[in-house]
């Protein structure tokens, strides 16, 4: 279980907070409409009313012990950058956020933001899963609680074998292909080893794909 941090319960910020509270996790949601905030105060781990364009109301707010901050400010374009700008102050070392336009994307961008996303309706249920497994690059659901993920992993899976990150139902687990530069290995045996920097894409069951998850991640 972790923690994560959402500025702004919009229709997107809630969506998200939601899904991220039915994956387990904790969340401390924020925004300055207090009518925003008392609509989710009952389902939020921790809610706030804050002015997010200012530094020390943020502080007050501990975000730096949160895993990501999303900021899912959409419209005010002055509020979204403000507040960006006074959580890298603070410490706040993972931030996302929500672009509404080209020119806001390049904005966040200069700005240090690790993930900029342009959110359609339905784009917060997307958002949460990637938060809740920071490593994937795509991911689909497959109906029936199955899924297909694209996972880039790094030097330190060097040497193991897909046979050492195989989950325990491994019936409900396939890894599909490996991505290494321009090579592409469909279908690749189990005692294939891994060299590091490549691409996996694999489908499962939620189940299988949580517990295949902790192998996956690079040590903190």
């Amino acid at each position: 279980m972790a923690e994560f941090g959402v500025i702004g319960l919009g229709r997107f910020g809630a969506r998200t907070s939601k899904e991220l509270l039915d994956l387990g996790h904790r969340v401390i949601g924020v925004d300055s409409d207090e009518k925003a905030v008392e609509a989710m105060a009952d389902v939020l781990t921790h809610s706030a009313i804050a002015d997010v364009t200012d530094e020390k109301a943020l502080e007050e707010l501990d975000l730096t012990n949160c895993e990501v901050v999303l900021v899912a400010i959409g419209e005010d374009l002055q509020a979204s950058l403000l507040c960006v700008l006074h959580l890298k102050t603070i410490g706040v070392k993972e931030i996302w956020a929500k672009a509404t336009s080209k020119s806001h994307h390049q904005i966040l961008s200069k700005l240090g933001v690790k993930r900029i996303i342009h959110p359609e309706e339905e784009m917060g249920i997307r958002v949460a899963q990637s938060l809740n497994y920071p490593m994937v690059n795509e991911y689909m659901s497959l109906g029936h609680n199955w899924f297909c993920v694209e996972i880039s992993i790094g030097e330190y899976l060097k040497g193991k074998t897909l046979d050492d990150i195989m989950p325990d139902d491994s019936e409900f687990f396939h890894v599909l292909l490996i991505k290494r530069r321009d090579e592409v290995t469909v279908t690749p045996s189990l005692s294939m080893t891994l060299e590091g920097n490549e691409t996996l894409v694999m489908a499962g069951s939620l189940k299988a794909l949580k517990s295949v998850a902790p192998k996956l991640k690079e040590p903190s």
